[in-house]
């Protein structure tokens, strides 16, 4: 140790290397203060995501709902040299697998990805749920497809103007298909009541490959379908799309009105599909998983496999994404409550 002299006596000095630890203390304590006062997840993203990532689908394989996370599932695997899995967790109108999701730890492992139903419309249709729409974070939309107005090829009509004569002359003879109670499909039916004054008999099926296959058979007269499931059924005659339910007309169909144009102004329906996860999962984390589905989204692979199906790629960023849902639940939520629909 060294010493100096100071008012007239001799004290000790701190070594040079003594003096440099105490700096790298102070410096240390102070890093470690301003990290606890850093938003929790702050750098969550810089380690994300470092093992498995489960998406959770609420209805079965095989449906455009199945088809889509699959296609993004394997891109974001070539992304991030991760295991991305689908799971198929079906039940309630969707409710079983939301609920999981909603339920599961908020750290952008377990995501979600559904339709409409689960995120923006069963919070106003179902008196009672396991979890809360709202508990569920948006990421992105991936995709969106216009419903359309199919008819069984045996009903008299050619355009939506003869289906609205032919149902108000015969009032709550016509029928109308959905995929089950509180469908995306029967919501769309009402809203078709609704602007149009007709009344027609919901027959509610499970799922659309039952409904399609009696509206072949001509034992149901109309269904609220998404063009994904529709289009090849309506190339070959086995049943008639008299109108897409979307703003503008589909690429897919050019030559067929969308229900605006057809005589029912107002009328929008369109099938979305959403990528969700759980509530307070860090918004790095959010955001992560956003610019990546917007690349993915715009790899030209992707664009064609979505549009094969009918699909119109969508993306966006996270604010966009989340207006956009919460426009969708407002809009339905009033059409739920002017019917009166409510399901235990």
């Amino acid at each position: 140790m060294n010493y100096e002299p100071r008012n007239g006596g001799v004290v000790a000095r701190r070594p040079e290397g003594g003096r440099r630890r105490g700096y790298f203390a102070i410096a240390a304590g102070l890093a470690m203060a301003f990290a606890a006062l850093m938003p929790a997840g702050a750098h969550a993203d810089e380690t994300y995501p470092s093992r498995p990532i489960h998406i959770i689908v609420p209805f079965p394989a095989g449906g455009t709902a199945d088809f889509l996370p699959r296609v993004v599932a394997d891109k974001l695997r070539e992304l991030w040299h991760q295991p991305v899995i689908i799971e198929n967790r079906s039940g309630a109108g969707g409710n079983i697998g939301a609920g999981m999701v909603a339920a599961s730890a908020p750290d952008g492992y377990t995501l979600l990805a559904s339709p409409p139903g689960p995120i923006a419309i069963n919070g106003a249709l179902y008196e009672t749920l396991a979890y809360r729409p709202t508990d569920l974070e948006p990421i992105s939309i991936l995709g969106t497809v216009p419903s359309v107005l199919d008819v069984r090829p045996g009903l008299p009509v050619k355009s939506v103007a003869e289906l609205i004569d032919y149902a108000k002359a015969h009032p709550g003879q016509v029928n109308f298909a959905s995929q089950g109670n509180g469908s995306t499909s029967h919501l769309t039916a009402v809203l078709f009541e609704k602007l149009t004054h007709v009344k027609m008999t919901h027959i509610p099926y499970r799922g659309t490959s039952p409904a399609l296959v009696d509206l072949m058979g001509d034992k149901v007269d109309i269904f609220f379908d998404n063009l994904a499931s529709s289009q090849k059924l309506n190339a070959t005659g086995k049943i008639k799309i008299l109108a897409v339910g979307g703003a503008s007309r589909s690429p897919s169909l050019p030559g067929v009105p969308t229900l605006s144009e057809a005589g029912v102004p107002g009328f929008q329906s369109v099938a979305w599909f959403g990528l969700m996860a759980p509530h307070q999962t860090p918004k790095p984390i959010i955001e992560k998983l956003n610019r990546a589905v917007a690349e993915i989204l715009n790899d030209p692979e992707v664009k064609n496999k979505f549009n094969k199906v009918g699909v119109e790629p969508v993306g966006g960023d996270v604010a966009s994404t989340t207006k956009y849902i919460e426009d969708e639940r407002a809009r339905w939520g009033a059409v739920i409550a002017d019917a009166k629909i409510k399901i235990k």
